[in-house]
């Protein structure tokens, strides 16, 4: 089902059967009919509006960091990231790329808006409106690419509990599903993909037999052979133990956020940068507080591993040159932790990457416009970018804070990620954001953050959060955000104005209210309770009228950049 075609006819059918707009015999037209078919689909006629939220931003870095072999690497390894576009393509939605290539042919004076959207959403579905589409009435299926069209969760679950000899094939982050009759088969990435996950190898080889540095060249030409084995154990530790390289990359399927079925395949991506070693010299400090911020955790021991595992890992603060797959779509990645693999992460750790350049540019376009307008003009003023940079950072090494593993009533011990499943994305984000904010307090008393920073933290919290609603309900960091929202302003943690239609942080309640936060999600994850995370979510995560009204004031002001690389 998803093997490509490149007829312009059969793709267009293809996607107006999907949306429900043609019959196969009223598709069975010449090609001079293509432009009509494409022009009964339906089309959002606020086109113009949707692609301002996103303001086009050149991403610059220091070109004069790279030596000539660091250039000619970094050439490589952006070859190779373009293929994880290619391959995501396939997985987000089985319509999208169709009717991109479609568009593209189109020579309708209307195309050139419709087809500059569907690049920035990857597909049909406009992610900051709840994924409902602006072009065309197909709804986007739960599943994305990865599982039949028809294919429920619970005919999902029956079948793996009718087939445990199948069950890990099926529940592997690295198969898509495929129907075979009545039976459901497990493809491997290495097989669905191998055609561009060859192509991406033989970069990933070009630019390791270029290199001097014996870390990177281990871990690129590790990487390519692990793009086609589907097995990425060996170069996700070779990709920890990196040393002394100025150049990076990032490759392969991590993330979970596109499965709204199962919450258990990954979506291809890819991150090319450079190490900013100045930096990272000055933000390691926080891990010599990462044990002493676990202990302190505020609840029962029981919530909270012995060990913080990963606390060797590196913080690494880099200049993004490229990205690709799933981080590319709307809303840009300014931080990431990987791998996500739980046995790398139990031996290695992780790497926590932060996107600084790409960062200062979000602050500048969106995030100092909006504390402007949505904050009391006192606390607008305490925002800064040092704060700002601080709490991603925060957010980020929090990750690694409560539990990783939960036993359940059954005796069976797995992650809590597999516990909450598709809850799990949404609860970690957010619990990594309020963890972070309350550790301000503590890390203050140890001399590590100033004493006069804790206003500073709270109110640029706080504007940071609007920025994040504003991603939609259905994309985990902004459902994350919301039920982080909701929770601090029943508790007066927050409060709002109607007379100016502006907010203020309470500082009378605020510590408090966080602290109760950051618990309510460590005993979530840590009883690994389902049932507990769906009804928290369901229960704080629903926009009331008037944060409707706050998001809707913010309109003008671009929801994220839209980032312009210089290859």
């Amino acid at each position: 089902m998803r093997n490509h075609k490149n007829n312009l006819c059969v793709l267009i059918m293809t996607l107006l059967l999907v949306a429900g707009i043609c019959s196969v015999s009223a598709c069975k037209t010449k090609e001079t009919r293509e432009e009509d078919q494409l022009s009964s689909l339906w089309r959002a006629p606020d086109i113009a509006a949707r692609l301002a939220k996103y303001s086009p931003t050149e991403i610059t870095f220091d070109e004069s960091l790279l030596n000539e072999e660091e250039r000619k690497v970094l050439d490589k390894m952006v070859a190779a990231a373009r293929f994880m576009d290619d391959i995501f393509w396939k997985q987000t939605d089985p319509t999208g790329l169709p009717l991109m290539e479609a568009l593209e042919k189109s020579k309708e004076p209307w195309v050139p808006e419709y087809l500059h959207f569907i690049k920035v959403n990857f597909g049909p579905f406009d992610l900051q409106d709840e994924n409902k589409p602006f072009i065309g009435s197909a709804q986007k299926l739960p599943g994305a690419g990865f599982y039949p069209p028809d294919l429920t969760k619970k005919e999902f679950d029956d079948y793996v509990a009718a087939h445990p000899e199948q069950k890990e094939a099926l529940e592997s982050p690295y198969t898509a599903i495929e129907r075979k009759g009545d039976e459901l088969e497990a493809v491997p990435y290495n097989i669905e993909y191998r055609k561009e996950l060859e192509i991406a190898a033989v970069a990933l080889r070009e630019a390791g037999e270029i290199t001097s540095n014996p870390s990177l060249k281990a871990y690129l030409l590790q990487r390519a052979t692990d793009l086609l084995s589907n097995d990425y154990y060996k170069s996700d530790c070779l990709w920890i133990d990196l040393k002394d390289n100025l150049v990076e990359i990032v490759i392969g399927p991590f993330e979970v956020y596109e499965d709204n079925l199962m919450g258990l395949k990954t979506s291809y991506e890819s991150f090319v940068y450079i190490n900013d070693r100045v930096e990272m010299e000055q933000i390691k400090g926080y891990l010599d507080y990462l044990e002493e911020l676990q202990q302190n955790l505020p609840v029962e021991s029981k919530y909270k591993d012995q060990k913080v595992f990963g606390l060797e890992s590196p913080l690494n603060v880099v200049q993004q040159v490229f990205n690709s797959g799933s981080a590319r779509p709307a809303i840009q990645t300014s931080a990431f932790v990987l791998p996500n693999d739980e046995k790398v992460r139990e031996e290695k750790g992780t790497k926590k990457v932060f996107l600084k350049n790409v960062m200062e540019a979000k602050f500048r376009k969106s995030l100092i416009p909006i504390s402007e307008r949505v904050l009391s003009p006192e606390d607008a003023r305490r925002v800064t970018f040092s704060t700002y940079f601080n709490e991603l950072i925060l957010h980020e090494i929090c990750h690694a804070l409560g539990l990783n593993y939960v036993t359940l009533p059954d005796g069976t011990r797995i992650s809590v990620g597999k516990a909450l499943k598709e809850y799990n994305s949404a609860i970690e984000e957010a619990k990594a954001d309020i963890v972070g904010l309350w550790s301000v307090p503590l890390l203050m008393e140890r001399g590590f953050i100033p004493k006069d920073k804790e206003a500073e933290a709270y109110t640029t919290y706080l504007a940071g959060m609007f920025r994040s609603l504003r991603f939609g309900a259905t994309e985990a960091h902004g459902l994350g955000t919301l039920i982080q929202f909701n929770y601090l302003r029943e508790k007066e943690a927050f409060l709002y104005d109607p007379k100016t239609e502006r907010y203020r942080v309470n500082p009378a309640k605020i510590r408090q209210a966080v602290q109760d936060l950051a618990a309510e999600f460590l005993v979530i994850e840590g009883e690994g309770s389902y049932e507990d995370a769906g009804a928290f979510l369901s229960k704080y995560g629903k926009l009331d009228e008037i944060t409707k009204k706050t998001i809707e004031i913010l309109a003008e002001i671009p929801v994220d950049i839209e980032p312009i690389f210089p290859f």
